[in-house]
């Protein structure tokens, strides 16, 4: 446990500042708030690559879905946690860089960053403070493959911030964007909202129940956490599913109609 924190807190400090270094290196136009932005979201896809990878090892390992075991649901929850502190620093290091020619103090850049980011902020609290005691200690020794099944929700994140890269580049007119968004949409919709009927289905195949006779088999503060999980990715995907019909909307459409 120990190791794999200390192995965390290296890793992704270590990483943003080599992405930050290389960028200012290979690309001096940009800015510091570019290079920063940028750094971060390089550095997320890479935790999400490790997660999704970890996810799969875990899922293919456990032939039975409740009593199944990995290694990797319990270590890599605390390789997590760095990150998620990390990744926190680093979202408020971008937007301080990107706001201090308006002479803002720290306090005004610190409350109007938590006003902007109340979603997100609140997401890294939740997986922190809720979801690290329920994966490592309150669930006991059961469910390593839902465990799993979760961190393939992270698949979508790649994307995600390869299209907030463009965005911020202004490359939203390429093909390449469309393209990203297209495949932000269909891994998003497959990873984060079928990925909750899937782990009912794979309990209800062990178990020979139907999908629909699941929820009335398992006991009641599970279908509440799984409503409590599904319910922002529904709203993140609602949010994406807007921007991608504004995408595709094209001014020929807009005369149109």
């Amino acid at each position: 446990m120990l190791l794999t924190l200390a192995w965390g807190s290296l890793f992704f400090p270590g990483l943003f500042a080599l992405c930050n270094w290389t960028l200012r290196r290979s690309r001096p136009e940009w800015t510091n708030s570019d290079c920063l932005m940028i750094s971060t979201r390089l550095v997320s896809s890479v935790q999400a690559v490790l997660a999704t990878g970890s996810g799969i090892v875990i899922i293919r390992s456990c032939s039975d879905v409740v009593n199944g075991r990995h290694w990797l649901a319990r270590e890599y929850v605390w390789f997590l946690i760095p990150y998620m502190i990390y990744d926190s620093y680093a979202m408020y290091l971008s937007e301080w860089y990107r706001t201090r020619d308006q002479n803002h103090g720290h306090s005004t850049t610190f409350r109007n960053f938590l006003s902007q980011n109340r979603l997100m902020i609140t997401h890294h609290a939740v997986i922190l403070f809720v979801l690290v005691p329920v994966a490592q200690r309150l669930r006991g020794d059961l469910g390593d493959f839902f465990v799993g099944c979760i961190f393939t929700a992270e698949l979508s994140t790649p994307f995600v911030s390869l299209g907030r890269i463009l965005i911020h580049l202004k490359q939203q007119h390429t093909l390449l964007y469309k393209v990203n968004g297209i495949l932000t949409l269909a891994t998003f919709f497959s990873c984060r909202i079928l990925l909750f009927p899937f782990m009912y289905w794979s309990y209800g195949q062990q178990e020979g129940l139907s999908l629909l006779q699941v929820p009335f088999n398992i006991p009641f503060f599970c279908n509440v956490a799984n409503a409590f999980l599904i319910a922002p990715q529904i709203y993140w995907f609602c949010l994406l599913c807007r921007k991608a019909a504004r995408l595709f909307d094209t001014p020929q459409a807009k005369k149109d109609g």
